[in-house]
């Protein structure tokens, strides 16, 4: 699929991995529009982008948890532009810290961006990306967290364990319409995702979690200089929309972890005799998700 001049939407697109898409889409001759809430970031990456000789993009202000903001949008991208062919949920907080321990501000914070967030960009620009018909695309940047879980970030982790779900169903719901979807799982990456934690909203400042240790995190910060390029992730994100991939891994180090999820998995299935009649409605299950995934549109009626 050619990409020059369809139009692209990113999400926290001046810094981090969105950054490294928006580069990625521009190289690939899209036109597009960015949103931030760094005017820093915003003024460095419009620098880049006059610096290399590429069109300014549409700079727009959001919290993606404003789902006012988010429909006001959907109008100025249908007033610039005319039409949206590639969406991006990619903003996101990394904010880490012990279940156990936290508060109902922690996950509303955590979650309202990370799953929220995706949640209000489909919901106020889908019927732009359906209106232009067939070869648009709807990419959700999850994190290895969507498969791998620890002890410092439950909620991060339910957060990403939530965009996964939501776009493996999506990409169902969205093939007959020709409108690709993939989830994106990255890995330690060049930004500065890790600084979250000291950005945190007064609406939720009363965290179960400790006090932010700055040097501490600055500390935990040095391990992402080890990240790949945000520009590899955005060139690789790039690559699998094209060839329509529905799950992008852009890190290659997981091997022995999907090895252990997959040998745990089928261990902890009990080895009994299925009844014929659970085992007809499971094989419909699979049927069905075939045919979706072929493009066909699924109802109940086809799971029984």
């Amino acid at each position: 699929m050619g990409w020059t001049q369809k139009v692209a939407l990113v999400t926290g697109g001046v810094s981090g991995i969105g950054f490294g898409v928006a580069r990625a889409f521009a190289a690939a001759g899209m036109r597009l529009a960015l949103t931030y809430r760094d005017e820093a970031h915003r003024a460095d990456a419009a620098h880049w982008f006059a610096q290399n000789g590429y069109d300014a993009p549409l700079f727009l202000k959001l919290d993606v948890t404003d789902r006012a903001r988010f429909a006001d949008i959907a109008q100025e991208l249908d007033a610039h532009f005319g039409r949206l062919d590639v969406l991006v949920n990619n903003a996101g907080v990394s904010v880490f810290g012990p279940t156990d321990t936290a508060s109902h501000a922690d996950y509303d914070w955590i979650m309202g961006v990370n799953f929220g967030g995706v949640v209000n960009g489909i919901v106020a620009l889908l019927p732009l990306i359906k209106r232009g018909g067939p070869g648009g695309h709807v990419v959700n940047v999850a994190s290895m967290a969507a498969y791998l879980s620890g002890p410092q970030a439950g909620i991060y982790t339910a957060s990403k364990f939530a965009v996964r779900g939501l776009t493996e169903s999506l990409r169902y719901n969205l093939a007959p319409f020709g409108i690709g979807c993939s989830l994106v799982c990255p890995a330690l990456t060049k930004t500065n995702a890790w600084d979250s934690a000291l950005k945190r909203p007064d609406a939720f400042a009363q965290s179960g979690f400790a006090p932010v240790d700055r040097a501490e995190l600055e500390q935990f910060g040095t391990a992402f200089d080890a990240g790949m390029d945000p520009l590899e992730v955005g060139e690789k994100i790039l690559a699998g929309m094209t060839r329509n991939d529905g799950l992008i891994f852009t890190h290659p180090e997981f091997a022995d972890d999907f090895r252990e999820i997959y040998e745990a998995s089928l261990a902890a299935l009990p080895d009994e005799e299925v009844p014929e009649a659970r085992r007809e409605i499971e094989r419909l299950r699979r049927e069905a998700a075939r045919a979706a995934a072929g493009g066909k549109a699924i109802g109940l009626a086809d799971l029984t």
